[in-house]
Order: C-alpha cells, then structure tokens, then sequence
C-alpha cells in the first residue's frame, strides 16, 4: 500500500530520514514523541508537503501522480485539520457523498448516533474528542482500502478509544486486503491493534518490529553494577543507569532468563521500548 524509501525532508532545525513499509493486509503502527517526524511522514506520504530526496509510493504511484480514484480510495485523519467548524453534521453528509462514490450514508449515520454526535450542532461547539470521532467515522465510511491515521484518538476517553479501535478492528475484518497506518502516543492502543510497528526518533526510523515479536521477545533487565559487568552485551539493544544499576533492553529475553538467572529480567512491553529506545544508550 505505502512505500518509503530514503525520504529526506529538510527544516530549518529539523531533518527527516525515513524508510517505511505499508503492506497489504496489515496494520502498522509509527510511534514517537511529539516532534520526531510523525506528521512530517504521513504528508509526505499524502503529497501534502514536497520532500527532498527519496521515493515514496501509495498503490505504487508517486503522490503527485495519484489520481481522484487513487485518492478515493484512501481514508485519511490527520491531527492539525478537519471541516469547518460553521459546518453541521448534517451539513457535511452531502458533500462526503458528492466526493466518494461509495461512502455509506446509512452507516455513517448510525456510527454518529450510537457516539453521540449530534447533527444540528456547529462543529465548532464540539469538545476535542467529539471532533476527532467525526474525522473517524468519515474515514472509514467511504470503502477506503487504505486508511491513514495520524493520532486519530487523540482527546477520547478510554471508553471511546476503545469503540474507535473496534470500528478499526472491524474495518480491517470486512476485507483483509485492506491496510492502517496509524500514528498514536498512546502505546496500549497500538500494542492490542497493530501487526507491526515503526519508531521515529529525531527524525529517524530506529525501531522496527512485528508487535508479537516485541510484545513476546522483548525484554527488560534490571542489573546492579556487578551483574551488569558480566552480562553478555550481544543481544542488548538500549542501556540505561539507574539508582539501583542498569536498565538493559533486549530482544531476546528468554536468552537472559536461562544464562543470568541472578538478573530480573521483566517481560516488555512498548512503553518500555519506547522510553529505552529514545532515552537510553543504544551499544
């Protein structure tokens, strides 16, 4: 679906470098903190910005060469933008229709009643939250096969986020050639959505894992100055001192477990790589 090889995208104080895959079938997640390039990467991926170097490639054409049917097929929320707010629910109904040939109007009705958007209210008098489930619902109710999300539960409570991350679920069962990528600060809705898994760092890609492999592979070692003198380095990915020692990441956990049975060795999960990755010391 996506493609991204050797993008390069210049700021004055902000360099990205990225290379990134999309494939058919598969939900993939890009995590980062705030600033790490992000949203940089999914307008480069839309066409929206131009890019200094590389190739990047949606249904295998260039952005600039994607046709009305091509974008058609794309559902697409990005945090910065969304419809005027002196528009109405009802008010965008028609014109969603008059752009997708597809989209459901049944059913985009019926998601907006059951999440409590009401129709005969200025956008601009919804709460964060109300906002961001409109650019959802209309995301996924268009017959999209590609569905481009930048921070999409941004301002939803747990209890929504959870329904949204079901309609994503759901959208995703309805056709199993179809793709997500997914951008979000909030790691349990990737680790129990995503296939795989991209993190950005100060504008580079540094992390890329299948979600169960990170989830099940991963692991994080607790290690006092003497333990840590001693352990094998091979397989650590990330270091960290502690008031107690050393934070170790690894990738292979079990190999710990059974050579230094003296060291905790904790189960990991992406909260854990995401603060070892980005705050520690890489070997």
């Amino acid at each position: 679906m996506l493609e991204i090889n050797g993008l390069i995208k210049q700021y004055k104080d902000f360099t990205l470098e990225c290379s990134m895959k999309v494939e058919k079938g598969r939900i993939t997640g890009l995590i980062g903190e705030n600033g790490a390039g992000k949203s940089t990467t999914f307008k480069s991926a839309l066409g929206l910005i131009s890019y200094d170097g590389g190739e990047v490639s949606v249904f295998g054409k260039a952005p600039a060469q994607l046709q009305k049917e091509d974008r058609e097929r794309m559902g697409i929320v990005l945090g910065e933008s969304g419809f005027s707010g002196y528009l109405k629910v009802k008010d965008i109904i028609p014109v969603l229709a008059a752009v997708y040939p597809r989209f459901e109007r049944k059913r985009f009705i019926k998601l907006c009643a059951k999440f409590g958007i009401p129709q005969d209210k200025m956008i601009k008098e919804f709460s964060t939250g109300m906002k961001a489930k409109v650019k959802v619902l209309a995301a996924i109710t268009h017959g999209a096969d590609f569905l481009l999300l930048d921070e999409p539960t941004t301002g939803l409570d747990v209890m929504t986020r959870n329904d949204v991350l079901d309609l994503l679920r759901e959208y995703m069962e309805q056709d199993d050639s179809r793709s997500i990528l997914i951008s979000s600060h909030i790691s349990s809705d990737l680790e129990g959505l995503c296939d795989d898994v991209y993190m950005i760092h100060g504008g580079r890609i540094i992390l890329h894992e299948d979600m169960d492999e990170l989830l099940n592979e991963y692991g994080l070692l607790k290690a006092d100055a003497e333990q840590f003198k001693r352990l094998d380095k091979e397989h650590i990915l990330s270091v960290r001192k502690e008031n107690f020692g050393y934070s170790c990441l690894t990738d292979q956990r079990q190999y710990y477990m059974e050579n230094y049975p003296d060291t905790v060795v904790e189960k990991g999960n992406l909260d854990e790589v995401i603060t070892m990755m980005s705050g520690g010391r890489r070997l």
